[in-house]
């Protein structure tokens, strides 16, 4: 399943694009999970131009990796 959201806008635009495109998915087609999400950002300034990430060194950042949502160590290792 592919999503495209159109147009340049702010990052807390673009998650809420994907928020509701999600909710669609789980309520039209009844999708309930994923395996292996890629998502791809053109990055700009606000005003069209291309811009890129940099690390502390100065040198870029072309991916992040997530293994996950952050899982609390309570709830990780039973202590609630």
């Amino acid at each position: 399943m592919k999503i495209k959201i159109k147009g340049e806008m702010s990052l807390a635009q673009i998650r809420q694009c994907i928020y509701e495109q999600l909710h669609t998915m789980e309520d039209r087609f009844e999708v309930r999970h994923a395996d292996d999400v890629t998502l791809y950002l053109n990055l700009t300034n606000g005003a069209g131009r291309k811009v890129t990430c940099k690390d502390w060194a100065g040198k870029d950042v072309i991916q992040l990796c997530s293994h996950g949502p952050y899982i609390p160590a309570a709830i990780r290792f039973d202590l609630f």
